[in-house]
């Protein structure tokens, strides 16, 4: 018998020999590595699903190309293909990962600015926009999503102007992220509804 087999490692990472460890808790772990290898058995499969899926669907979109003697180098954007009958969609989405350099503390800096030389007239919910804009989150990021909004307030004012251009100057693509939800429903005047492959949803 080997030393991993007559040892149990706790919490705090000591080497506890099995003889000592309660019954249940020998079950406990057990069923915990059961369904966490299997869980993980899961996930694995789900990836190569969508793997699969996108690689089925980027062919069919060149096949339609083709037709019409189009190359495209890949799905790009938002994509539904549906069912002949229409009770069943796929919809493809390949969203940019975007971030934020150190030029956003500029702009923040500058819109601080302009709402301290307007604390008397700005609206409340101007206030609030921009505190949601740049607020952080646990891991230290922004709303990407809120931060854009304001460049889409039309306020003439220098600074502000010049607060949107570091906005958009500190704005970096780093990648893409593609998903793939599938939907259906029972007739054609009824509404589509997800298939969830969230195991928390089912």
């Amino acid at each position: 018998m080997t030393d991993q087999q007559m040892y149990m490692t706790d919490t705090k990472g000591r080497l506890v020999p099995i003889a000592a460890v309660k019954p249940l808790d020998k079950l406990r772990d057990g069923l915990v590595a059961g369904m966490m290898g299997r869980a993980q058995g899961l996930r694995d499969d789900l990836a190569a699903f969508k793997a699969d899926v996108m690689a089925e669907i980027t062919a069919f979109v060149q096949l339609a190309a083709g037709e019409y003697e189009v190359q495209l180098g890949g799905i790009k954007g938002n994509l539904t293909l549906r069912s002949y009958d229409g009770l069943r969609e796929i919809r493809v989405q390949v969203a940019d990962r975007l971030v934020f350099d150190e030029r956003l503390k500029v702009a923040e800096q500058l819109v601080g600015q302009c709402l301290a030389d307007w604390s008397a007239d700005a609206r409340p919910e101007l206030k609030v926009i921009v505190d949601r804009a740049f607020k952080t989150d646990k891991d230290g990021n922004v709303n990407t999503a809120a931060v854009l909004d304001l460049r889409r307030l039309e306020i003439n004012d220098a600074r502000w102007k010049k607060a949107m251009e570091a906005i958009a100057d500190a704005l970096t693509v780093t990648g893409t992220k593609s998903y793939v939800r599938f939907y259906e429903r029972t007739a054609p005047d009824a509404p589509m509804k997800a298939v969830s492959l969230d195991l928390a949803a089912l």
